[in-house]
């Protein structure tokens, strides 16, 4: 082994649960602060003495209301209202979190909320803001370092370079015993920075004007829990400004995304063989074109729509306009409860797939080609959780994309405990774990083998925990089916 790689993998020893950390234990200083009826200037004068590259911006009775950034003082720069209130410039309604929470859940939401800045409160009170650069610098082994890398990319070759050191960083991850939870979170932040930057180089070489437009993630990539082996779930969804149709503005936009796609496939994620992806026709749709669609999907929920739906449903903004997102997902939860029998044939169709265990509670293993006496952990193990989640989310109108997180949020109008949901994202967790673990440990991934494992190859904890997961689970589609009388 390299002394740079032995070195790498001491650093990664000694770093490997810093995201674990309480948001409180990363403030340093008070939060720099000012008032709402201050001017821009003002506010730039305080950032600048204080050596801070963001103002929180609070009412008279010490609340925030804002949040003025480097990037907000740009954009009042550029509309010429450098002499108006910081109020009218600021972003409002800023996002926070308890001094409790953990710092990869700040780093969560800033990925899907696509901020920068995360306040800190200890109940009422704000206590310290937490940014991007905080976060990436609790892990001086990477993460900062390729995402300013990823940056500085000035062409798809040296992303492709990128997105293998991303692969091999996480692969020292799992071989360390990173949680789960982190290393999703790492892939997802990482992934998430790559996709960006490539829309960006490749932008450059297609012109076009008077459309707004916004790259959506699907699948594994909207629920920000992507493992090794991915391939590629995206859409378009767009706005044509002026007289054009959507017809002639999808034939502006589909050789841009054929490019993103394939350069994307350079980068080690496969294109997609069903061809859920953006240089679709049938996924590259204005805003009211995906409207019609989902529409349809819980108008005439047939086998074909489920599929669809299951997919598409877990969308999330990667890069453009976020507000056609934001849109699109307010309009499509403001219909789901209203449509039963969708929601019951979804749960009909989520529950054809089980756990892999038996009467007995052995194991439930099949012969598949190069993986004999296996276990699909992602058929009969993690899309249980997903599938279930997903159901509930939408039942409820929620606007969260991840699984767990859907869950929690899904707990008071499920009826079950705090302590029920927690033992479910725990086994959740637990599988996927087991699936990042195996994946990290193969050469060569291929689709046949990515996901599936040989119980009797693991150890006996290990055996333990999995088959406590799949109990869980299948107490999960328990309720599931409870609820929807199947």
């Amino acid at each position: 082994m390299r002394r740079r790689d032995v070195a790498l993998d001491h650093r990664l020893a000694g770093e490997q649960q810093t995201l674990a950390r309480p948001l409180r234990s990363l403030i340093r200083n008070r939060p720099v602060v000012c008032r709402e009826n201050q001017s821009v200037r003002e506010a730039v004068a305080i950032m600048h003495a204080q050596g801070v590259g963001s103002v929180v911006v609070v009412d008279t009775d010490s609340r925030p209301v804002g949040i003025f950034t480097e990037r907000d003082l740009l954009a009042a720069v550029a509309r010429d209202l450098d002499t108006r209130l910081v109020a009218e410039v600021m972003t409002g309604a800023p996002v926070s979190l308890p001094a409790h929470a953990f710092a990869y859940e700040a780093a969560l939401a800033m990925i899907g909320n696509r901020i920068r800045h995360v306040l800190v409160m200890d109940d009422a009170t704000l206590i310290g803001v937490v940014s991007e650069r905080d976060l990436f610098s609790l892990l001086r082994l990477g993460l900062g370092e390729l995402t300013t890398e990823i940056r500085l990319a000035s062409e798809v070759g040296v992303l492709e370079d990128l997105a293998a050191e991303i692969r091999k960083l996480t692969r020292l991850l799992a071989d360390q015993g990173v949680a789960a939870e982190q290393i999703s979170l790492f892939v997802s932040v990482l992934n998430d920075r790559l996709c960006q930057r490539l829309i960006e180089i490749v932008r450059k070489r297609h012109q076009w004007e008077q459309i707004s437009w916004c790259w959506l993630g699907f699948g594994s990539e909207g629920r920000l829990e992507q493992t090794f082996s991915t391939d590629q779930d995206n859409g378009i969804v767009f706005a044509a400004h002026g007289e054009a149709s959507p017809a002639a503005v999808r034939e502006r936009l589909l050789p841009f995304a054929r490019e993103v796609n394939e350069a994307l496939d350079a980068c080690g994620f496969p294109l997609c063989k069903g061809n859920v992806m953006a240089s679709s026709p049938a996924l590259c749709l204005s805003l009211e074109e995906w409207k019609a669609k989902m529409g349809g999907w819980l108008a005439n929920p047939e086998p074909k729509a489920l599929l669809d739906a299951a997919i598409c449903f877990d969308f999330r903004a990667v890069y453009g306009d976020a507000t056609l997102t934001t849109a699109l997902r307010e309009w499509l939860l403001g219909r789901t409860r209203a449509h039963p029998a969708f929601l019951r044939q979804m749960a009909e169709n989520a529950l054809q797939a089980r756990p892999a265990l038996g009467i007995l509670r052995a194991f439930v293993t099949e012969d598949a080609p190069n993986a004999p006496h296996s276990i699909n952990l992602k058929l009969h193990g993690v899309r249980l959780f997903v599938d279930a989640a997903r159901i509930y989310a939408l039942a409820q109108g929620l606007p969260q994309t991840n699984t767990v997180e859907r869950l929690r949020a899904a707990r008071a109008g499920t009826g079950m405990r705090e302590a029920e949901i927690e033992a479910i994202a725990d086994a959740f967790f637990a599988i996927q774990q087991l699936r990042l673990r195996h994946q990290a440990s193969q050469e060569v991934l291929t689709e046949e083998t990515a996901n599936r494992i040989d119980p009797d190859r693991l150890n006996e904890l290990d055996r333990l925990i999995l088959k406590e997961s799949f109990r869980q689970a299948r107490r999960l589609q328990q309720r599931l089916a409870m609820d929807y009388q199947l």
